[in-house]
């Protein structure tokens, strides 16, 4: 049984380095833009398309703890909110993924909260197990890179997102965006929880 796991987990491995080292290609020619996001005093560029506010959000394609997929369109008339950090196992994402972790309990049933970074999912489920993050879902942006590309979130020659926040009402549409000036800094936890009330009331 040993064998068989090891066995398993090289061919996992080998599979996830090949999806990618596609992903790296299909991000190649995303368009490419300065933003105002900073790495200590340098401006950051980000990869791909930037989602548009108060409109539809764009469907993503990440992968849960177990490798399988996830896409937005799974929590179709849900209130989703995206917790987005660069690597989970550091210290500001891990504040923030926590932080978001104990607000689940607070919110109404039918809103989701999902932290996206880039990290493995092995790493993300070791971190969960280890900090007892078990009220919202973490997913990874590694395997397809879809939600980087999607949503311009990805920062050039580093293959991490950017730290931001995202909130899409349940008919779909993105209305919350926060991306945090300073790579090094939390967001702004208040004035998205505010957001998620307001779009939430009966």
């Amino acid at each position: 049984m040993k064998n068989l796991s090891a066995a398993f987990k090289y061919s996992v491995c080998f599979a996830l380095m090949l999806n990618t080292a596609l992903a790296a290609d299909l991000t190649a020619n995303l368009p490419v833009r300065l933003s105002e996001v900073k790495a200590g005093d340098r401006p950051l560029e980000l990869q791909g398309s930037p989602a548009q506010l108060m409109q539809q959000a764009p469907d993503f394609k990440v992968a849960d703890q177990a490798f399988k997929a996830v896409k937005l369109s799974d929590f179709a008339g849900k209130t989703v909110l995206l917790s987005v950090v660069p690597s989970i196992d550091t210290g500001v994402c891990s504040i923030q993924t926590k932080k978001f972790n104990e607000q689940v309990v607070s919110l109404p049933k039918d809103v989701v909260l999902l932290t996206i970074s880039t990290d493995l999912p092995f790493a993300q489920k070791r971190f969960c197990q280890k900090e007892q993050v078990d009220k919202l879902r973490v997913l990874s942006d590694a395997v397809w890179g879809d939600f980087g590309s999607n949503y311009g979130l990805r920062i050039k020659d580093m293959g991490i997102l950017t730290r931001a926040v995202l909130i899409i009402d349940a008919k779909g549409t993105l209305v919350y965006q926060q991306l945090v000036p300073l790579l090094s800094q939390e967001p702004d936890y208040q004035a998205a929880l505010n957001k998620l009330k307001e779009i939430t009331k009966s």
